[in-house]
This record gives structure tokens, C-alpha cells and sequence, in this order.
């Protein structure tokens, strides 16, 4: 079974605007509201291609219960804490041509509510995936990620999404996968990852330091899977990149989805760069038939 942890999940509140100015009212061409939060998005596109899950993290107030309740309405298997006193947060989309993002810190978690989540992870069993990805609330310590793989039971493959303290303390823990981008990947070495050489050779700077897999994702110029075994590279499909928002954790969902179908690499990478692709080239995240017509094409390149 695969599970995937929100610490911090979000109502996002999407805004169009052709022609935004600032200090001045404005009009939206558009707008829509959405739940958010990296693993609750993981757990969506899985969801989408028939991958069984369970989303776990934290909720608080009528914004948490309205998060629940549209992941639950998009079939996503939730198994959330409440957080007594504590409201979730809403983040902002505004897209006008770029997009900007306004997000908010979130709600605190106390140590009792840390130590239920423990807890639910310590039923997990030998086989088990846990995808740990996404922002941490303001009041909990940078090595959380490190501090749940530390408690999993034996033989539970961990997946890793996220950046700086969280992503390199995590690394301790030899997590099965990690998923940076290239800029994320430029910002731990303090270089420029401009071509898939240059991401090979910092992806495995990211298995000296503890990964087993690393999948690096370059946008246009496709992405890079860095085994312990060997290298496995994709090319990025032609379209019009809509939305970027989710388009990460639409590749974690789509590498886990053919891991677990098929245990092969390359099958996951191309997947993973498929799911990904397809978000990218649709206003929200994307369905299994956008996910698997990208895929055809990608096969006849």
C-alpha cells in the first residue's frame, strides 16, 4: 500500500486575471478553489490511475473539513488528524500569464497531535510506501521527515519531495526515492543544473549522500532517473504549459503507479514524465486520459 503524509495541506483559491495591476481593483477572468498540499495531490493523481492509497496528515477549522471533503469527493482514502483550535490554510493562485503564489504559514501542531501520526505510521507494513513531501508547518523542527523514517517499522520505502534542511536531513535515512527539480537540485550544490549531465552528476553527489533513487525533473528538457544501477533518461513532449502547480507530484504519483505495477525504471520514469507532462499542459491536475495520451506520444518519440 502506498500512503503519503500533508503535514501542512491547503485550500488553493485560483485566480485568472489578464491583465493584473497592483495597487489598483482588479477583475478575474476566472476563479476556482481547489485542495492542495503536495501529498494530497500525490494521492489524487494516484487515485486517477488506479493505484490504491491513503492520505494521512493534519486538518483544522471549516477550511481543513472543506479540504477533506473535496479530496474525499475526488475519491482520494483520507485518514487525517484534527487540530483542536487551529484553521488550515488558504493559499492564492493568481495566474496572469506567470503564476504567483500567496501562501500562508499554516496552522500549529502540538506534540500530542505529532505523536498520533507516529502512531498511524507504526502500523505500516514490510512493502509499504510513505511519500513525505511538501512544506512543514512554522512550528515543527526541519529533521520531521528524518524523525518519521527513524520510527517506520523495517522494510517501509520512503519517497521524499521536498527541499533544503528537510530534504538533506532526510537523506540520513536513505530514503528510496527523492524527487528534486533543477533548480532545487542547484540550490543544494550552489550550481547551475543547465543539462541532463549536470544533473546526473549532482544526482549522484544525492545517492553518495543517502538516496537510493533520484529522480530529477528539467522541465522542457525532460528528466533524469539516477539509480544506484544505472541512468535512466526522458525527454519532456511538446505543449502548452498551462499550470505548474502539481506537475511535481504528478511525477512522484506517476513513477509509484508504474513502480508498483511493474517494478521496472524505466517504466517509472517514463510515467513520472508523462503524469507530470500532462498536469503541465492542463488547468489542474490531470486525469488519467490526458496522463496516458501524453504517454502515447512520448512513446512515439
Amino acid at each position: 500500500m502506498i500512503y503519503t503524509v500533508t503535514l501542512n495541506p491547503a485550500l488553493d483559491y485560483v485566480v485568472g486575471v489578464s491583465n493584473l495591476k497592483m495597487g489598483e481593483t482588479n477583475r478575474t477572468d476566472y476563479s476556482y478553489t481547489t485542495f492542495g498540499g503536495k501529498g494530497l495531490n500525490v494521492s489524487a493523481v494516484l487515485r486517477r490511475l488506479d493505484t490504491p492509497n491513503t492520505a494521512l496528515g493534519f486538518y483544522g477549522g471549516f477550511v481543513g473539513r472543506e479540504i477533506i471533503r473535496m479530496a474525499e469527493a475526488e475519491g482520494c482514502v483520507c485518514d487525517f488528524i484534527e487540530l483542536p483550535d487551529q484553521t488550515s490554510r488558504i493559499n492564492i493562485k493568481i495566474k496572469n500569464g506567470i503564476e504567483t503564489e500567496i501562501n500562508e504559514a499554516g496552522p500549529t501542531v502540538s506534540g500530542s497531535r505529532l505523536n498520533m501520526l507516529y502512531e498511524k505510521l507504526s502500523a505500516l507494513n514490510d512493502g509499504d510506501i510513505l511519500v513525505l513531501s511538501g512544506s512543514i508547518p512554522k512550528n515543527i523542527t526541519p529533521t520531521i521527515y528524518m524523525d518519521i523514517m527513524t520510527r517506520l517499522p523495517k522494510g517501509v520505502k520512503t519517497v521524499v519531495d521536498t527541499t533544503g534542511a528537510p530534504l538533506k536531513n532526510a537523506l540520513k535515512c536513505h530514503p528510496f526515492l527523492v524527487k528534486p527539480n533543477a533548480a532545487e537540485l542547484g540550490d543544494i550544490y550552489g550550481a547551475k543544473i543547465a543539462v541532463k549531465t549536470d544533473a546526473v552528476f549532482y544526482g549522484k553527489k544525492l545517492l553518495d549522500a543517502g538516496a537510493e533513487n533520484v529522480l530529477v525533473s528539467m522541465g522542457e528538457k525532460g528528466a533524469v532517473l539516477i539509480t544506484c544501477d544505472d541512468i535512466y533518461e526522458a525527454n519532456a513532449p511538446e505543449g502548452k504549459i498551462i499550470n505548474t502547480v502539481g506537475a511535481g507530484d504528478s511525477m512522484v504519483a506517476g513513477f509509484l503507479a508504474a513502480w508498483a505495477q511493474t517494478g521496472s525504471p524505466a517504466a517509472a520514469l517514463h510515467l513520472a514524465v508523462a503524469a507530470g507532462s500532462a498536469t503541465a499542459f492542463s488547468p489542474e491536475l490531470a486525469t488519467k486520459d490526458e496522463i496516458m495520451r501524453v504517454s502515447d506520444e512520448l512513446m512515439q518519440m
